[in-house]
């Protein structure tokens, strides 16, 4: 720390002497954990480090703070916080009164539960108000929420305990990146390095918080000046992996993280990352425009075709509304299992809220085959990821993360109404309460929400400063809000050079959403005054009698007269919240309610037309499809059948159901393109009846005029069914190169004595003694 460089090499070398000559003189509790912390600096075998000294330690003295405290340092270093978390539960058990155990508590929550986190943060800071570390981490949550001005009070505190505190420079270096102060960066940073000019740590830390704010190409560039330092350097080794791999560098991204594993066995990160590079190796590559789409190769047959097209639908689109023209290849992953989603987006498994994740021209993001039964719409999540590329790109990655998701979640409500965020009830209540954060604030809402539905409130407010922003000042101001930032000016700056005074905006906003909360359902009663906790329905009953338009008493009656059977008298209360104008596609609300009250007092009509609102309110309504496919195959409407599948299939298009329904509508139709491409996706998914379905798909291809492709299918069919008869006259069709005939219509069309499917039709053969010789020609 006094820049002796040198002399601390030379130190660093005579303490492996001292303990290679004389082990036993340093056999000490403290001396063994001294060693470990020694041999973990040197990066040696983490596991010999443990097995040799930390846990030496424990088992001789189970009472020993400091053992644990390096255990969890070490753990914490690996990326190993499931550990660090369980021994510093064990070390709080020793002594609860270290600030010590209390602020890598904080850490080792950080990525999985920030409210423990705080709370830890908050206590060891208690225990000690000048602990450094915890200084050191408060400032830089403050930086991820973008207080700048926080931090700096908060750094204030740190350099009344240390004037020269390294790492509190290198914060005020990342403060004044963000700020666009470019010479402040430097000179912050040169102070910095003043006591230890060749700190690697200084340009780690500067580096790994700029590429938190998705500024990858700075980090990275910190991260090799770390290097320069001290080449052996893992922590910036391994952040520089990371960045290149969210630019979409992978060669060199993958090899320098292959490198760091290899050094590093108990690296978790990098072990991590290495396990799924193995698996992502087998994955298919589409491209189209310069976008490239790694998929599962079995999804990428079944739906990856119409992930290139919407994709490339939105690059033509955002990419022409917000004049913005990537310059280098955009790469999307889709991974089928959640697990491989996190492991690629943060390093380590979790991150369940998410359904994708994009680092500018990199995107990842979950498949339905990982979101359980009710999956999300991955067309709306894809176009609101896309999104961000273009906004990322135009601001040079330097936008606030409100702001970021605001224009996403607008544009998917631009581009379909049942897209991104609504307001529900609840966010109505949430407008009109405290919850509503000022503009100006809006990115701490995302950083540490008190639950799930804050960050999805946040989500929808951000949105809604976007469409205010848009209304009141035009997309020309919000694009020259977005070139200002890329310019380097910081948000509030560009904020208030394009539309006003934060103060105004703040303001005019907090208006603009009282007024979108309070037109949404204005007739109602929202009020919970007075409604009975745990009532009956006798007493439900009474309060809606006394409170006839109450949004919460009509919902609370009409869920339990339709659990007490019923039925009609809570569809008389479901219809009254309609006419009230306060329902929402939710799933489990009283749309939902309604459309099942209907079907059992069979109302098909008002079934329908419930369950048509509902589709049109929300992107992921499956069920409420599935019953409207059901619903106009019985009265041979294709064109809603058409219609439904093509919604249903941008929810789940890994179930056959919804490709069954498209290809037979397809067919009705004549529309024999979509007909293909639904066959073919159900082709891949082991289908009862793959004769019948490559038949199908011949007839489809002859149709197009696609001979070689029909006779491959029809070929397959009679691979399936050597005695399809349907299939023989095709191929004779074919070859003889004669239209198909009307006799070559789908098995569903045939009259009974031919309708039998070619598995029927095989298992009815003759013995082989009475086999009839089948023609060579005929299947040639």
């Amino acid at each position: 720390q006094n820049d002796l460089v040198d002399r601390a090499g030379q130190e660093r070398a005579r303490i492996l002497q001292l303990l290679q000559s004389s082990p036993s003189r340093y056999a000490s509790r403290d001396n063994l954990v001294a060693a470990g912390r020694y041999f973990a600096e040197r990066g040696e075998d983490a596991r010999q480090i443990l097995q040799l000294f930390y846990d030496r330690v424990r088992e001789a003295d189970p009472t020993h703070l400091e053992s644990y405290i390096a255990t969890a340092e070490l753990a914490l270093d690996k990326g190993d916080f499931k550990v660090a978390a369980q021994t510093l539960d064990a070390a709080e058990r020793v002594d609860a009164g270290d600030p010590r155990t209390a602020y890598l508590l904080a850490r080792a929550w950080a990525p999985s539960d920030s409210e423990r986190a705080s709370a830890a943060l908050e206590r060891a800071l208690k225990l000690n108000p000048n602990f450094v570390p915890a200084l050191l981490l408060k400032a830089e949550n403050e930086i991820d929420s973008e207080r700048y001005k926080a931090a700096e009070v908060t750094i204030g505190r740190i350099f009344e305990v240390n004037a020269k505190q390294a790492e509190a420079f290198a914060l005020l270096a990342v403060i004044a990146h963000l700020r666009g102060d470019y010479d402040e960066e430097t000179k912050q940073r040169n102070k910095a390095l003043a006591t230890w000019s060749k700190n690697p740590n200084v340009d780690h830390l500067i580096g790994r918080k700029l590429s938190q704010k998705y500024r990858f190409q700075e980090g990275s560039e910190y991260q090799r000046k770390a290097l320069t330092f001290d080449p052996k350097f893992t922590a910036a080794s391994f952040q520089l992996a990371q960045d290149l791999l969210r630019l979409g560098h992978d060669d060199v991204g993958w090899e320098l993280a292959r490198s760091v594993a290899e050094e590093d066995e108990y690296n978790v990160v990098a072990h991590n990352l290495l396990t799924l590079y193995d698996r992502l190796k087998d994955f298919s590559v589409l491209e189209a425009d310069n976008i490239f789409v790694r998929m599962d190769p079995r999804e990428a047959s079944i739906y990856g075709d119409d992930v290139v097209q919407l994709l490339g639908e939105a690059r033509e689109v955002l990419c022409e509304k917000y004049d913005v023209q990537p310059s280098k290849p955009i790469v999307v992953e889709i991974f089928p299992e959640q697990k491989d989603f996190a492991i690629r987006t943060f390093g380590l498994p979790g991150g369940a809220g998410f359904l994708g994740v994009c680092f500018g021209r990199v995107i990842t993001a979950n498949s339905p085959a990982s979101q359980g039964p009710r999956p999300s719409n991955w067309r709306s999540v894809l176009w609101h990821e896309f999104c961000h590329v273009v906004t990322l790109e135009k601001t040079k990655n330097r936008m606030p993360r409100w702001l970021s998701e605001g224009i996403s979640v607008y544009e998917e409500r631009q581009r379909d109404p049942s897209w991104g965020e609504s307001i529900t009830p609840q966010y109505r209540e949430m407008l009109l309460a405290d919850d509503l954060t000022p503009v100006s604030d809006l990115s701490a809402a995302f950083l540490s929400p008190p639950s799930p539905i804050h960050l999805q409130f946040a989500y929808f407010e951000s949105s809604l400063v976007v469409e205010f922003l848009i209304q009141k000042h035009g997309i020309d101001a919000l694009k020259q809000i977005l070139v200002d930032l890329g310019d380097g000016l910081p948000i509030n700056d560009a904020l208030t050079g394009n539309v006003g005074s934060l103060e105004k905006l703040d303001s005019q906003f907090a208006a603009y959403a009282k007024k979108v909360a309070s037109d949404f359902g204005s007739a109602a009663d929202w009020s919970k005054q007075g409604l009975p906790e745990k009532p009956s329905t006798e007493e439900l009953t009474e309060w809606v009698d006394q409170h006839p338009d109450n949004y919460w008493g009509l919902r609370a009656l009409a869920a339990a007269l339709i659990r007490g059977g019923q039925v009609d008298n809570a569809i008389t209360h479901l219809e009254k919240l309609r006419e009230l104008g306060t329902v929402t596609g939710d799933q489990g609300g009283p749309l939902e309610m309604l459309a099942q009250a209907y079907r059992k007092t069979e109302n098909p009509e008002k079934e329908r037309e419930i369950l048509e609102r509902i589709v049109s309110l929300t992107s992921d309504a499956l069920p409420a499809l599935g019953r409207l496919i059901d619903m106009a195959i019985e009265t041979d409407d294709w064109e809603s059948v058409h219609r439904y599948s093509e919604k249903a299939l941008s929810i789940n298009p890994l179930v056959p159901s919804g490709h069954l329904s498209m290809g037979q509508a397809a067919e009705k139709l004549g529309r024999h393109a979509d007909a293909v491409r639904a066959l073919s996706a159900l082709l891949q998914m082991d289908p009862f009846d793959p004769a019948g379905i490559n038949f199908r798909l011949a007839q489809a291809h002859a149709k197009l005029d696609q001979r070689d492709k029909a006779k491959h299918h029809v070929l397959a069919a009679l691979d399936e069914a050597p005695r399809y008869r349907d299939a023989h006259r095709l191929l004779l069709e074919l070859v003889e190169g004669q239209e198909p005939t009307e006799s070559d219509k789908p098995l569903a069309d045939k009259t009974p004595a031919e309708d039998k499917s070619p598995k029927e039709a095989d298992s009815e053969q003759q013995t082989p003694q009475q086999q009839t010789p089948q023609p060579k020609e005929a299947v040639k």
